[in-house]
């Protein structure tokens, strides 16, 4: 079983290899648009690679990692397909927590950034002056995206074109909203500061719906939590109380078959309670 550890390992350095490279040819181009102006800041600069990257694609390669290494310790196959399944589910939750957790950063930032721009707008800045004033006092990631945009804006883009960037480097709801606030202002006009109001106090509503959502279900990912922990603690038991039996059991064609299943409902039940406790609106 070798060969499938080796081919595991060789295709997820390939993925990763490829999208390294999707990556790095992004940031160059947009290294060199941004240096196409003279005096673009170094800070500028850097910010024109930064991309909104997810890592979705790392987690199959957890699991056939998972796989092979088990195969090379001569595991069962079915028992081994099914915790390379667990491993991968549990990785997508891993991966969909820190994702989470960012965006919860940006919309915080965001709120943030739109209380400064309608402060700078009522006492009478310009939607540019105001943009430049509210991503002074911003911390990354959100920074980053904000200097772009104001960045291709100062040097004669169409703003319309730098927001749609926006929404699309940074893809949440919430961004959305704002770039199309400000691009609807920025064709029509229309009291500014009334509409930043508003998309702020959506912004934090939205934030506050999620965290509400989240404690609410707490309860039920803790369940699962521990209902998962408890199964590996009693097999723990079985296999000190009777080591020859659990053992029988394992290597018989029904005990493998009934783990296996066991595993592999287990890996259900995540994503299915996982899909429950994330809101979606």
């Amino acid at each position: 079983m070798r060969w499938l550890l080796v081919a595991a390992v060789g295709l997820m350095v390939g993925v990763a290899a490829l999208v390294l490279r999707r990556q790095t040819a992004r940031f160059r181009a947009r290294r060199r648009l941004a240096e196409l102006s003279a005096d673009a800041s170094e800070e500028t600069v850097a910010a024109a690679g930064t991309q909104w990257v997810r890592f979705r694609w790392l987690t199959p390669g957890v699991g056939l990692v998972v796989l092979g290494v088990l195969l090379w310790l001569e595991w069962p196959p079915a028992i081994a397909t099914a915790v390379g399944f667990l491993a991968v589910v549990l990785a997508l939750q891993a991966e969909a927590a820190w994702a989470e957790r960012r965006e919860r950063t940006v919309e915080r930032q965001l709120s943030e950034t739109l209380d400064m721009m309608v402060a700078s707008v009522k006492a009478g800045a310009a939607l540019p002056a105001a943009l430049e004033s509210a991503r002074s006092a911003v911390g990354r990631p959100l920074r980053s995206s904000l200097d772009v945009l104001i960045g291709r804006i100062r040097y004669g883009d169409d703003p319309q074109d730098a927001l749609l960037e926006l929404s699309e480097r940074v893809p949440l709801e919430t961004v959305r909203l704002f770039t199309q606030a400000l691009a609807v202002n920025w064709s029509v006009g229309g009291k500014l500061s009334e509409t930043l109001a508003n998309v702020g106090r959506t912004v934090r509503d939205r934030a506050e719906l999620t965290r509400r959502t989240q404690a609410m279900s707490t309860q039920a990912r803790l369940s699962v939590v521990v209902i998962i922990a408890v199964t590996y603690f009693i097999a723990a038991l079985m296999w000190r109380n009777d080591p020859p039996r659990f053992v029988d059991f394992l290597t018989s064609t029904v005990g493998q078959a009934a783990v296996a299943v066991a595993i592999a409902a287990q890996a259900i039940g995540t994503l299915w309670v996982a899909r429950l406790s994330r809101p979606r609106f």
